[in-house]
């Protein structure tokens, strides 16, 4: 069984012929059960599942749960020959969340999740390999859409600012302490891990609420996901547990006037997902057609907006909003 010791070069400045030797090996492998032991995971394999972290947040397809996890970790699993709990794990170690986790892939992982263009080479050689070895699109699909070209494009990052950012490294230096990484390794692996996790967020709650403006209906499609809609946070990301950041019924797309609106309590949602307007915004709406114009049916709704099988905005987090955002006085 091959345990070949590779270094960060072989990850980071992968070539679509060491790709398509590795994935030679991964062909010719017999699938292996739980509780087996398994291959090393080659550069290829590492580099794949680190890009389906940007579509898939594995914490939350631990243990059994596993095998339900979505598009593209059963294809991982099926072409690497292992369990999908295996694909999972691996994808826990580069998140970073874990600092006795695997320190090459902790640090590999930070430094292309930091460097989209690095990222996007390697996950293209990685295809290369696969095309070259007969892996073709139907059983390996281009999960992040740039085999042809481009970067892979983070969602959701306006808002991250630098307060967000601050208390991401704190958080992580302080989780990180005992771990043996120095402060510029924790700083850079909280900040991927953010990045990223954010991206994930604003690309489930976009396509949550119909990838349209959940209080007026406003939609762009030909624009793209990332231009005209924001995703934003209920109960905001400073203020939210690990799990509420990422979860989708913390989460509302509204165009940039009523994602504002909400962010400065001007716009609150009740239990019912009734829409709220704070009455220093009914005061001006009565004295200012502009306002009325985005402010007041029909172009502001009663209530929220979302499509029919939607995750609606959980309670807790628009209580919470409430409570601490919106300007009742």
């Amino acid at each position: 069984m091959s345990r070949t010791r590779y270094t960060a070069t072989d990850y980071v400045d992968i070539t679509p012929r060491a790709a398509h030797q590795q994935w030679i090996a991964i062909l010719g492998r017999s699938p292996v059960g739980l509780g087996q032991r398994q291959e090393n995971f080659t550069p290829v394999e590492t580099l794949l599942c680190l890009a389906a972290m940007y579509l898939v947040d594995s914490s939350r397809y631990s243990s059994a749960a596993a095998s339900r996890a979505p598009r593209p970790v059963p294809e991982l699993a099926g072409l690497f020959r292992r369990p999908p709990t295996s694909i999972i794990a691996k994808m826990d170690n580069l998140d970073g969340s874990r600092p006795k986790g695997n320190r090459n892939d902790i640090l590999v992982a930070a430094t292309l999740r930091s460097d989209p263009e690095s990222l996007a080479g390697a996950y293209r050689a990685c295809l290369a390999g696969a095309r070259a070895a007969g892996v073709d699109g139907a059983v390996l699909p281009d999960f992040l859409g740039i085999e042809p070209g481009g970067q892979v494009r983070l969602l959701g990052q306006d808002e991250l600012g630098l307060s967000v950012l601050e208390l991401a490294v704190e958080e992580a230096l302080e989780s990180f302490a005992d771990a043996g990484y120095g402060e510029r390794e924790t700083e850079r692996i909280a900040l991927a891990a953010v990045r990223v996790g954010q991206h994930r967020f604003a690309r489930d709650v976009l396509a949550n609420c119909g990838h349209a403006c959940v209080f007026c209906g406003f939609a762009a499609p030909s624009a793209g996901p990332s231009h005209l809609l924001r995703a934003s946070h209920v109960k905001p990301w400073r203020d939210a547990t690990r799990r509420e950041r990422l979860h989708v019924a913390n989460g509302v797309a509204a165009c940039p006037t009523h994602d504002a609106a909400f962010d400065q309590g001007l716009l609150t949602i009740e239990d019912d997902l009734r829409i709220t307007v704070a009455p220093s915004l009914v005061r001006d709406r009565e004295q200012r057609p502009e306002v009325r114009r985005y402010f007041e049916s029909p172009h502001l709704y009663e209530r929220l907006a979302l499509p029919v099988a939607a995750t609606v905005v959980d309670v807790q987090y628009a209580q919470w909003h409430r409570g601490h955002i919106y300007q009742a006085g």
